[in-house]
């Protein structure tokens, strides 16, 4: 913090957005009104995943407004882990938080967040202290979340909960390959690899007031478990590697 109480540390903010036209007003209104009243140095992204709604003209009205707001468009849906991909790479601050664009979080929580980062600390992660959501999505999410911390040994409580605070030097050292929602498992599980602290902290979580979830539906969570299985996969291949090629130049 700077001697007036302001954080120090830039920081940008996205969202990866697909068919979220009647959701953006109101969650960047907000997200801008936090940042002007606790960073200084701040920037916004939205990354347009090809939405088919009204989503682009919408944008082009809300950058009228805020001119600091940035907005990447990928012509065709490539996917929530290629929309997140595009975030992180568009990124230029000290901080990077994101969430998502559907309206599920409240932005002005990202303080919360803040607040509980120390220097030894590599990113926060928010945690639902209660699902808005129906009971299908409820009980797909919890199995989603203990296979993936069983196959995968990540340590956070809550993995798909996409509301999180992260330094920008471990994302500049990232390497993540998931175009899927799938993800959020292998950004956290390199990220909890990486040496840094990891802190986390509630948030609330509120109805989905428009569209429908891209991810987590019942008819495809076996798909998303196989992917789940192929990541992992592919983490012990290229660790496998990687242990191969410290010994060979040892």
């Amino acid at each position: 913090m700077s001697p007036n109480g302001q954080p120090r540390e830039s920081i940008t903010v996205f969202f990866p957005a697909y068919n979220d036209a009647p959701s953006l007003p109101d969650l960047l209104a907000r997200t801008f009104a936090v940042l002007h009243a606790h960073f200084p140095i701040h920037e916004v992204i939205v990354v347009n995943d090809g939405s088919q709604d009204d989503t682009a003209a919408v944008l082009d009205r809300l950058r009228k407004k805020y001119p600091s707001l940035r907005v990447v468009t990928h012509p065709e849906n490539r996917g929530y882990g290629a929309a997140l991909r595009t975030g992180f790479a568009s990124a230029k601050n000290d901080l990077v938080f994101y969430t998502d664009g559907d309206g599920q979080y409240d932005p002005s929580e990202l303080i919360r967040l803040y607040q509980r980062l120390q220097p030894a600390t590599g990113f926060v992660n928010g945690y639902k202290l209660q699902r808005n959501d129906p009971w299908h999505r409820i009980a797909i999410g919890r199995i989603y979340n203990q296979f993936a911390r069983a196959l995968f040994g990540v340590r956070i409580r809550d993995i798909d909960c996409d509301f999180r605070l992260i330094r920008r030097p471990l994302l500049d050292n990232l390497e993540l390959s998931s175009t899927s929602g799938t993800i959020c498992v292998e950004l956290v599980r390199k990220l909890e690899l990486s040496g840094w602290d990891v802190e986390e902290v509630g948030v609330h979580h509120y109805p989905r007031l428009h569209g429908r979830s891209q991810f987590f539906r019942l008819r495809s969570l076996f798909a998303t478990l196989q992917q789940l299985i192929r990541l992992r996969v592919r983490l012990w291949t290229g660790g496998a590697k990687g242990f191969l090629h410290r010994c060979l130049y040892l």
